[in-house]
């Protein structure tokens, strides 16, 4: 018996061919390395039972003066406040009409319903409230408790009309008879909320119109809410929310008006003084408190209005602890800045003791120095960009972030991060919709998670991840579809969007072991080609001796179990084959098998194939050293 001991190196490596990468692992999913060691991930659980309209693409936590913890949620169509289990909708209106200004027609034996308004704005999939609605019949159907209700628009007919499915109070449909004959009566209000958007990035409305920095931005003038993407962001000024969709108005949450009351428009606000009307994205900065408008609409060349569009590389600043003043005088802090390099900001962040803000191709450091000029600006780093607004996360380390072409940190400095996953990524990265990146900062385990849409999924959506782990500087990879990632949500473990079934749900992560109390499938970790003498004999395997510790976070998997998979080929070009699968048990003390080779493989899985059932659910694993017993088998 001849023991060989494999302990294989950690990180995954996909930058080398296969057995350049001898005595390292080339492919796994649901793994990280901690202390060098693979360990299966921790599992998830849905934040709570209620789900929400959209994708949740931002995510901001804050707790009021009385200790009320807040959780922001900006989604593809609306914009949510949690609090415990609920989500309160205070999503922006945007048009409030005329009592009379909006009738009802509905057809004998038909759901859908024609709402009448002239110059009603909407959009498909916008949403509108209607009040103070009659039935349309006296023993019809289409009832009062019908119409007055939210609906979203289905369909548009002309810009005076469009259609909603008609529903009744528990959202089940309902059909109209031949008494629904009836308009509604004269005192119906329709409520209009913000237009959603668009759920896909449209070229032209953002950075790499034709490729990775070639082209154009856009003009300011294409930069406009119902265009882009839908990215909101958002900060806390005190206890209040200020929210922002891309390229739409600023507007303010008070907490003091209660979860029942919706944000409103700022530059609208009594008192409300030249505030921008327009913005790629708002942040507040920490001890001089300045609400910061990135990409704000300038001044008119008077100076006495905003323009009314979103400029690309304008910043625009508030009074000092007034949000409402952005008049700039002699006697306050209010002003403006304008960026030079690239063609639009694309993000910005706060940092400990300046705010950075990246366009499309550099880096900027914007610091309080107090009057006259308030901010100073300096380039930190040009040829450098940011690949979307959410593809950046702080930690105790730096600002982590992903560009156009790499993976990097700011410290201070701009250094890139080597990264053994390079090609991997941005070979298989969807450009075109690039800017639903997204970086998730996992402190607890001393990770960067960067999720990004796939080109060989083909979805245009994220379905895939890397992992950075800053303190071992080691790689993992993986597929899985997270919108949005907010770490230490309430002092407790990351928080991420994801949608099951169609249905938006928040997901607390790194809580048990499971997939949302299914077994979480596919994971495993492969390794690189491995040999016997440089390869110059065959080898001849007869045994694996395992090296694996179980965890179990709750104690009712009676016999937690994983597969070791053993696989070969005699040349590099070679397609890989498998030789043998066997399980691991807690009471195993070997594995027998007869394979003989050149080239060989070892893959450890836990998946859905292992039997019982109760095998799949509640553990974690975590692989040691492997030994073989390996003899050689020969020349050829």
């Amino acid at each position: 018996m001849a023991l060989t001991k494999f302990n294989f190196k950690a990180g995954i490596n996909k930058e080398e061919t296969e057995l350049s990468n001898e005595g390292g692992w080339v492919d796994g999913n649901f793994i990280r390395f901690r202390k060098t060691k693979v360990e299966k991930i921790g599992g998830w659980i849905k934040n709570s039972a209620n789900s929400f309209f959209g994708k949740a693409r931002a995510l901001i936590t804050w707790t009021s003066v009385e200790g009320n913890k807040f959780l922001g949620v900006g989604t593809t169509t609306k914009y949510y406040i949690k609090e415990g289990n609920a989500y309160n909708d205070i999503t922006p209106l945007r048009q409030t009409t005329a009592a009379g200004d909006v009738t009802f027609a509905a057809s004998n034996g038909s759901s859908t319903l024609t709402v009448t308004d002239a110059n009603h704005g909407a959009n498909a999939g916008d949403f509108v409230t209607f009040s103070g609605a009659a039935a349309l019949g006296g023993s019809g159907n289409i009832t009062a408790a019908v119409l007055n209700q939210e609906y979203e628009i289905a369909t548009i007919a002309t810009v005076n009309s469009y259609t909603i499915t008609a529903k009744d109070t528990s959202g089940s449909t309902v059909t109209a008879n031949a008494n629904d004959s009836g308009n509604g009566g004269s005192s119906v209000v329709g409520k209009y909320q913000v237009n959603i958007g668009t759920d896909t990035f449209l070229s032209g409305t953002g950075w790499s119109v034709n490729g990775w920095g070639e082209g154009s931005f856009g003009s300011s003038s294409s930069l406009s809410a119902n265009n882009q993407l839908r990215l909101w962001s958002h900060d806390n000024y005190g206890e209040d929310l200020i929210i922002n969709p891309r390229a739409g108005s600023i507007y303010r949450w008070v907490e003091a008006d209660g979860l029942n009351t919706r944000a409103v428009d700022l530059s609208t606000t009594s008192g409300a003084n030249l505030v921008p009307t327009k913005g790629l994205q708002v942040l507040t900065s920490e001890t001089d408190r300045h609400l910061i408008v990135l990409g704000a609409d300038a001044l008119n060349d008077a100076g006495t209005a905003r323009t009314g569009q979103a400029d690309a590389m304008f910043i625009a600043f508030s009074d000092q602890e007034n949000l409402l003043e952005f008049e700039p005088k002699t006697t306050n802090t209010a002003g403006s800045l304008r960026l030079s390099s690239g063609s639009e900001i694309v993000a910005g962040t706060k940092t400990r003791q300046e705010i950075v803000v990246w366009t499309d191709t550099a880096i900027y450091s914007m610091q309080f120095i107090g009057p006259p000029l308030t901010f100073s600006l300096n380039l930190i780093n040009e040829g450098v960009g940011l690949i979307s607004p959410k593809g950046f996360v702080n930690s105790s380390n730096g600002v982590f972030f992903m560009s156009q072409s790499g993976f990097y940190i700011y410290n201070g400095v701009v250094n890139k991060i080597p990264c053994t996953l390079q090609n991997h990524v941005f070979d298989d990265l969807d450009v075109s919709q690039a800017y639903k990146c997204y970086a998730g900062l996992n402190a607890q385990f001393s990770e960067v998670w960067f999720f990004y849409p796939s080109l060989s999924e083909g979805s245009g959506e994220i379905s895939k991840y890397v992992i950075y782990n800053y303190e071992e500087n080691v790689w993992s990879l993986g597929s899985l579809t997270r919108y949005a990632w907010l770490d230490d949500y309430n002092n407790s473990n990351p928080i991420a969007s994801g949608i099951v079934s169609s249905n938006s749900f928040l997901y607390d992560h790194e809580s048990g072991s499971n997939d949302d109390e299914s077994p979480m499938s596919n994971v495993f970790i492969e390794s690189g080609d491995f040999d016997v003498a440089d390869g110059e004999q065959l080898a001849f395997i007869k045994k694996i001796i395992p090296d694996i510790k179980f965890l179990s976070d709750f104690g009712t998997s009676p016999n937690p179990a994983i597969n070791v998979v053993l696989k070969k080929r005699n040349a590099p070009d070679e397609s890989l084959s498998t030789d043998s699968t066997s399980q691991i048990e807690n009471t195993t003390s070997r594995n027998d098998v007869r394979t003989r080779g050149r080239q060989f493989v070892l893959r450890f899985e836990s998946d859905d194939d292992l039997s019982p059932t109760a095998r799949q659910k509640d553990f974690k694993w975590r692989l040691g050293a492997t030994r073989l017993d390996v003899n050689p088998s020969g020349r050829r």
